[in-house]
């Protein structure tokens, strides 16, 4: 019967065989492949994966599925699925080849970050598609567990160029499944014609007319269904007493004429089956051995195999998953553990430790320290595995074992810390409310409140986050003065995201809190950078200039910031807040080198955002725009938030309409609905710089007045730039003079080049000093702010103009409509064109130069080509497979119109 049902199946499946075959054929030919079968349980998912892996010719299969009590153990998906490559390990990149080690227990060493082992899998499964085009074929992904999901669905998004494929059988997925958004197949239950002759097929006898259609009516279809759900009917029900079928999702059904069979079969088989649903390798010599620690024959497992619910071949396969999970959850809880505690007792406590410890634990029904700090040590070597949500899973059940309450507590914390960090708040909420329930000390109530802090600065980043990490900030002083100054960072922080929508303490309030509290006898360079935000919220700007240079500087030496690295990003904003553009370019670069050496991909989106931003900054548009491209790709791949900072910025350099009426739609209703100001400031700063470009002043004007209603750290100070130039050309004098007052007061205590250079251009701009103008050029000609630096000579040439100096003019204006024209800033560009036209000068529109021909992912395949880097290394570089970077090159030749690496370096002056 099971061979019956795989083949009849596949009735009226010509499309999604067709697509299929498709898939075959496109890796075949050397081609990516990326499929989700998505649909409900037994509508023939695993049927049309039989059908891909039988006409695969020519195309080797990987296989693995996820099974539902294994969902808790890191990567055993993706250790099922490399298992037969891992020989190819010594083949990889020594930083992938050891965390792809450590993952699958193959090594020992500091936790890997998750997305370099994803591309040691990338790499590993490239590698292998070179010697033959290969399809990777996942069943039932839902049930994988988490951190292999997202570690496949990210390999699945990098891939281009490989033969190889990546096909998932998923059911109907939850909200933020990992694969969420790659290209899917939806299954739908067969057509009526086809779905009458499968259920006539499967029932032997005379089936009544009223039955037959509520029959076809119910499954809607679906093909395990239509034969599974009549072998549970009697021949009466059948002839014309089939009564309403229960209203329970299908699946239950499903499950529910399983379980009829099953209840027919004699005890051992029973028992045979439940110990094999709970056993989930499929290893037949271990069910044999821990069938008879339970005392049950070796032939018990006949009369299962008869009724076509299980094969006991040399590896144990269950007709359909929906047998294994019906026979396991219907299970008596005393025979369920003793299953587990047989399946314990016969695996090996030095070659698998952690699944020893997980049955151990399931067999265990009352509260055992020994079990419970077993499980703890599982849920450490998960931990320096990378497997957080399976350390998070492991704590949790030995808090559920454990006896001690304060230790329990500690468990239970210390779960809640792992979830959180996978970024599963809503399990970290539930084990905290159980903390909560036996917290026995001041100091576990007060990491309590911290992480509920935590979890609402993580989740949202407004208004809310600022008064709970205040709060927990005090609470930990006279307990932990570390974890109190720490937490005081991250309510500075908080404060600072919240800015004018905050409606708890604003960053003054949390900085003078911060100044009370014990300072450390041996600070780290986190504690060195609150301090000095201390001075900058208690004291003024001005004040902390020099604390502010020192600690940012910190995190630039070569071991600057040690563990303190994920404040990085704040380290970037700060330095743009001191107008110090050679810092911030030192610390945006090192967070993207740090990152991409260690393949620390949750560090890489947000340092590359705020590098991204310093190339708008220095007018290489293009090379912000690659960075950009990448940033939204990793955030798709890993999960993360949309980083936009970097995208309004050159949205507004570009004078990009749309991209800004975009930011509108979408990111400012978020930001405002989180109670996130400084987002909402950054867009008016971001609408105000767009509409000056585009000699849009009053448009700019207002936009500029919304952003400065609040003084948000970076946004205050550029926005008081654009109000400047919108005041004097809308006639507002007064506004622009006590504008530029509060301006001068930052750009005088930060003294650098950039800060004097755009202040004196708009001391220009309000008296119309000349002098002013030349100051602006000389020392923005001296920083790396090449756009402010255009943007001075645009406003000299225009002030030239109206003084009737056109010859003059003429030269600052051609340059700095150059200039434009080459970085793309095609707003201020037109705007030069203009000033020019009315000077009596033709023009001559530009063509855009051979780099903007190039994709962004193509010109950094390029630059690194260039420099003499290798693809492997590219690759390495940039999360993708050396056949991807070839692929790329391959392209950037043509265009370039380049045969070598070496004419790329020689002749390829467009690449700077």
């Amino acid at each position: 019967m099971l061979d019956a049902h795989r083949s009849s199946g596949l009735l009226d499946r010509v499309g999604e065989r067709d697509a299929l075959e498709q898939l075959v054929a496109g890796v075949r030919a050397g081609q990516s492949r990326v499929l989700v079968l998505r649909g409900e349980a037994g509508v023939g998912k695993t049927a049309l994966l039989g059908h891909l892996s039988a006409s695969a010719d020519g195309v080797r299969i990987a296989r693995a599925a996820g099974v539902e009590s294994e969902m808790e153990l890191p990567f055993a998906g993706l250790h099922a699925l490399c298992a037969h490559m891992l020989g190819r390990l010594r083949d990889l990149p020594t930083p992938q080849r050891d965390a792809l080690g450590i993952a699958f227990g193959l090594s020992t060493g500091p936790p890997p970050d998750r997305f370099l082992v994803g591309l040691a899998v990338l790499s590993l499964l490239a590698d292998a598609a070179e010697e033959q085009p290969l399809v990777c074929i996942v069943d039932d992904a839902q049930w994988l567990d988490r951190v292999s999901a997202q570690t496949l669905a990210f390999v699945a998004r990098r891939l281009l160029a490989e033969p190889l494929g990546l096909v998932f059988a998923l059911r109907e997925p939850g909200e933020g499944h990992a694969l969420e958004g790659l290209p899917e197949l939806v299954i739908d239950g067969l057509a009526a014609d086809d779905a009458q002759v499968l259920l006539d097929s499967a029932v032997t006898g005379p089936l009544d007319e009223r039955v037959r259609a509520q029959i076809l009516a119910e499954t809607r279809g679906n093909p395990l269904a239509l034969i599974e759900l009549p072998r549970g009917l009697t021949p009466a029900e059948l002839a014309g007493g089939f009564g309403l079928l229960e209203v329970r999702r299908l699946a239950s059904r499903i499950e529910h004429t399983f379980l009829e069979r099953v209840r027919t079969l004699p005890r051992d088989a029973q028992l045979l089956l439940l110990t094999a649903a709970a056993e989930p390798l499929g290893d037949s010599s271990l069910l044999r051995h821990a069938a008879e620690r339970l005392g049950i024959a070796v032939d018990a497992g006949r009369p299962a195999e008869a009724a076509g619910l299980i094969e006991l071949g040399l590896r144990v396969r269950f007709s359909h998953p929906l047998v294994r999970s019906a026979v396991y959850r219907a299970a008596d809880p005393g025979d369920r553990r003793d299953a587990h505690q047989a399946l314990a007792m016969v695996t090996d406590p030095v070659l698998d430790p952690d699944r020893r410890a997980w049955h151990r634990a399931q067999a265990t029904a009352a509260p055992d320290e020994a079990v419970a700090a077993e499980m703890a040590r599982s849920a450490d070597r998960a931990q320096r595995r990378g497997g957080l949500a399976a350390a998070a899973a492991f704590l949790q059940r030995a808090a559920e074992l454990t006896p001690d309450p304060a230790v329990r507590v500690e468990r239970l914390l210390d779960a809640a810390r792992a979830k959180l960090d996978v970024a599963d708040a809503v399990s970290a909420s539930t084990l905290l409310g159980a903390a909560e329930l036996a917290a026995a000390d001041e100091l576990q109530r007060a990491r309590l409140e911290r992480l509920r802090a935590q979890i609402v600065f993580n989740t949202q980043r407004g208004r809310d986050a600022p008064p709970l990490l205040l709060k927990a900030a005090r609470r930990l002083e006279p307990m932990d003065a570390a974890m109190a100054r720490e937490t005081y960072l991250e309510a500075i922080a908080s404060a600072m995201f919240a800015g004018r929508l905050g409606s708890g303490p604003d960053a003054r309030e949390v900085a003078e809190s911060a100044r009370a509290s014990q300072p450390l006898s041996d600070p780290r360079v986190a504690d060195v950078l609150l301090d000095a935000l201390i001075t900058r919220f208690t004291e003024g700007y001005a004040a902390a200039v020099a604390p502010l240079s020192r600690a940012l500087r910190a995190f630039g030496e070569p071991d600057g910031g040690g563990t303190d690295l994920r404040w990085l990003w704040l380290a970037c904003r700060l330095a743009q807040d001191l107008w110090d553009d050679d810092l911030w370019h030192l610390l945006a670069t090192r967070g993207v080198r740090v990152a991409r050496d260690t393949g620390a991909l949750h560090l890489l989106p947000n340092a590359l955002n705020h590098l991204a931003v310093v190339n708008v900054h220095s007018g290489d548009f293009a090379t912000a725009a690659a960075q950009i491209a990448e940033v939204d790709a990793l955030a798709q791949a890993t999960g993360l938030p949309p980083l936009k900072y970097a995208t309004g910025m050159l949205a507004a350099g570009r004078g990009d309409q749309g991209r800004m009426q975009a930011i509108a739609d979408v990111a400012l209703p978020s930001a405002l609905a989180r109670g996130e100001g400084s987002a909402v400031s950054g867009y008016w700063l971001f609408m105000a710089r767009l509409h000056n470009g585009l000699g849009h002043y009053d448009e700019a004007l207002a936009a500029a007045r919304q952003a400065c209603e609040h003084e948000d750290a970076v946004i205050y100070g550029w926005a008081l730039i654009e109000l400047i130039e919108a005041a004097v050309r809308t006639d507002h004098p007064h506004e622009a003079a006590a504008a530029l007052e509060r301006l001068s007061g930052r750009t005088h205590a930060s003294g650098t080049e950039w800060a004097l250079g755009v202040q004196a251009r708009c001391h220009a701009l309000v008296d119309g000093d000349e002098s002013r103008f030349r100051e602006s050029i000389e020392r923005l000609g001296r920083s790396r702010a090449a756009v402010e630096l255009e943007r001075s000579r645009l406003v000299y040439g225009e002030w030239l103009r109206r003084e009737h100096r056109r010859t003059d003019a003429r030269v600052l204006l051609r340059g700095a409509y150059e200039s434009f024209s080459r970085m793309g800033a095609e707003a201020f560009s037109e705007r030069a064109r203009r000033e020019l036209l009315a000077t009596g000068e033709t023009v001559r529109r530009l063509t855009p130069e051979t780099r903007d021909v190039l994709t962004p992912q193509e010109l950094q395949v390029a630059r690194l080509a260039r420099e003499g880097h290798t693809n492997t290394e590219i690759g390495a570089q940039l999360f993708i497979s050396p056949r991807t970077v070839e692929y790329h090159l391959h392209k950037v030749f043509r265009k370039l119109d380049v045969s070598s690496r070496k004419a790329l370096r020689e002749g390829a002056t467009s690449l700077d």
